[in-house]
């Protein structure tokens, strides 16, 4: 299969062939691309919820009452879980782990079904501008290739004059090919890969940073 091509100034080239079984998968499974969505975000999720027990709420030190004697139950801190402003027994601590296991191979096989579900809105640029203008690159995306919203830019390298062009433009996220994943790839509305990035991307599994 073919996607459009472009030089780096924005002319358009004959279609520039992608892999099939990256780009042209016959069958799509929702689920797993939603597993893998929602993995992605589950291991970016800061684990914040946290309680006290009875050993960290201030006071209640001292036993209210004697043991024996008084009638009443046994009791040997105003902080029981029992109490009105005492500890929380079974709560988050703060060191749960929310992410739900998915294996490399399923991994790869979602980046790709992903990849698939793109490849109307996919396009490849032969290089980046060399100028490290952002104007420059905005009038190639949004100008002479009509891409809109948001885009996802894939270079072999993120260094040099393309991070400098990219980074001022809010709805253009310029990535090396090794961090390609399904979430980026799922909130994208235009994938736009350079022709060594579209090379690269045949050992690409699915890449993730830690």
């Amino acid at each position: 299969m073919t996607v459009p091509s472009y030089t780096a100034a924005g002319t358009k080239q004959a279609g520039c062939a992608v892999p099939a079984d990256v780009f042209g998968l016959k069958e799509t499974n929702h689920r797993l691309v939603k597993a893998a969505y929602e993995n992605y975000l589950d291991k970016k999720r800061a684990n914040l919820a946290k309680v006290k027990t009875r050993g960290l709420v201030r006071g209640g030190g001292r036993k209210p009452w004697q043991q024996k004697g008084t009638g009443r139950a046994r009791v040997g801190s105003i902080r029981s879980p029992l109490w009105r402003g005492g500890g929380v027994i079974f709560g988050p601590t703060g060191r749960e782990s929310y992410v739900k296991k998915l294996n490399k191979k399923a991994k790869a096989l979602a980046l790709r079904q992903a990849l698939t579900l793109k490849k109307d809105r996919v396009a490849v640029l032969q290089a980046l501008p060399e100028d490290g203008k952002t104007a420059t690159l905005d009038r190639l995306l949004y100008g002479k290739l009509k891409l809109n919203r948001r885009v996802l830019l894939v270079d072999a390298r993120t260094e040099g004059p393309a991070k400098r062009a990219a980074r001022n433009l809010a709805e253009v996220e310029l990535i090396d090919v090794n961090y390609l994943n399904v979430f980026r790839v799922m909130n994208a509305d235009w994938l736009v890969f350079t022709a060594k990035a579209l090379d690269s991307l045949k050992g690409v599994k699915s890449g993730e940073e830690d």
